[in-house]
């Protein structure tokens, strides 16, 4: 995916089994934001600075979307614990990370391992991608203010 690239209307199945569509949220902009892991102190970190400035952000006329390859079971305690109120994709079958292309290898401590860069996708009510942020430039504690800088 890159810029000016157009999104398919059906984006996947979130925590409860349902489908999350663009054209659910008619008029406007989509954060779609993919993150490696449930529970882990920066998607903690990001998911809760986007929950504290949730009002924010839809006033602004975003919905926040979260995407990772956990279960269902894995979001629904994640969503409980940090009381996150926006939805989040489970992408067990990594359609979506793989589509986007933020799947590829890692390394930590020496180690090498496949797993999600961290990465926001701003999508326009139309449809399409107008802004990316980075793996290089999220930061998961100040995350909704770079999202509400986008315009």
């Amino acid at each position: 995916m890159e810029i000016g690239s157009r999104i398919p209307d059906m984006l996947g199945i979130d925590q409860n089994g349902n489908e999350v569509k663009l054209s659910d949220y008619p008029g406007r902009s989509i954060a779609l934001y993919f993150y490696p892991k449930d529970s882990t102190s920066g998607c903690t970190a990001q998911a809760c600075n986007l929950r504290d400035n949730y009002q924010a952000l839809i006033d602004a006329g975003y919905q926040v979307i979260g995407v990772s390859v956990d279960s269902a079971d894995s979001h629904k305690k994640f969503i409980a614990k940090n009381s996150l109120p926006f939805p989040l994709i489970t992408d067990s079958d990594h359609k979506l990370v793989n589509e986007f292309g933020v799947w590829g290898e890692k390394s930590m401590y020496g180690r090498k391992y496949m797993g999600t860069f961290r990465t926001t996708f701003i999508i326009s009510p139309e449809g399409t991608v107008t802004r990316i942020i980075s793996p290089k430039e999220v930061k998961t504690k100040n995350h909704a203010e770079q999202i509400l800088n986008t315009r």
